[in-house]
């Protein structure tokens, strides 16, 4: 098991090399750091857990203070155990975004946009009533059960909060890794909104087989790159021009 914590920045798209546009989200993969490493002698299972996002040691108690010593690092803010990770690390190791490879499947778990207090319509998909022909009913919840026992009856699907809930969408592929900059382009939307945090794990249920998609890449274009092109065609048309004006010259003089 691979995993990472990483920030979504947001929804962009590219395009693969046989012609097809892919929509990605960019997932800000910054260094994770190590903050603990548990084994099945010590703690009964194997788990190693990391941390991101620098925390003020004023707002840290004493075991994270006395963590991130051990780590040489700062407290951080956000915290997460990865069971059964894949290769060996030891506290205070970093984990960048070169840990996965493009073509791998991944789970991405996040925590959903908050909708706030919402209908049953919004929240569970429910249909609204007729509107015309002196129905009072539009888009009420219903009935609440039967006459008997005189309550409504738990699980009753009723308006309420909606949203701020731990999703997992499966199965997506990296479209681009890159460790210089920091950054993972993921297949499809991820959940959350923009700059939270989202953990990015190996596929549990993966049954495809690998298979990394080339895409365009642009290469930045410096002004005297731009320029030198530009200067080569002045030059040709003066040189044209030249010879125009050589060429009337001697058919002036001819006629002469």
């Amino acid at each position: 098991m691979k995993g990472i914590l990483g920030r979504k920045i947001g929804m962009t798209q590219v395009f693969s090399k046989d012609g097809k546009l892919i929509p990605v989200t960019v997932v800000e993969v910054a260094p994770n750091t190590v903050m603990q490493v548990k084994t099945v002698e010590q703690d009964g299972y194997s788990a190693i857990q990391l941390g991101i996002v620098d925390k003020k040691e004023k707002n840290a108690n004493k075991p994270e203070m006395g963590r991130a010593k051990k780590a040489n690092t700062t407290p951080k803010r956000f915290l997460k155990e990865i069971r059964n990770f894949e290769g060996t690390y030891n506290v205070g190791d970093t984990i960048g975004a070169d840990l996965f490879e493009v073509g791998d499947v991944i789970d991405v778990t996040g925590t959903s946009k908050g909708k706030g207090f919402v209908g049953v319509i919004h929240r569970h998909h429910q249909h609204r009533g007729p509107e015309t022909h002196g129905s009072n009913y539009h888009r009420k919840p219903g009935s609440m059960g039967t006459m008997l026992p005189k309550r409504v009856l738990k699980g009753k699907k009723l308006a309420g909060h909606d949203g701020v809930e731990t999703v997992t969408i499966q199965n997506l592929e990296i479209i681009e890794v890159n460790a210089q900059e920091n950054y993972i382009l993921v297949s499809g939307n991820i959940p959350g909104a923009k700059n939270s945090l989202v953990l990015i794990k190996s596929a549990v249920k993966n049954s495809r087989k690998k298979n990394a998609k080339e895409i365009i890449t642009y290469e930045e274009v410096s002004e005297e790159e731009v320029s030198a092109p530009l200067d080569d065609v002045k030059e040709e048309k003066v040189e044209e021009v030249s010879e125009e004006q050589k060429e009337e010259t001697s058919e002036e003089n001819s006629e002469n």
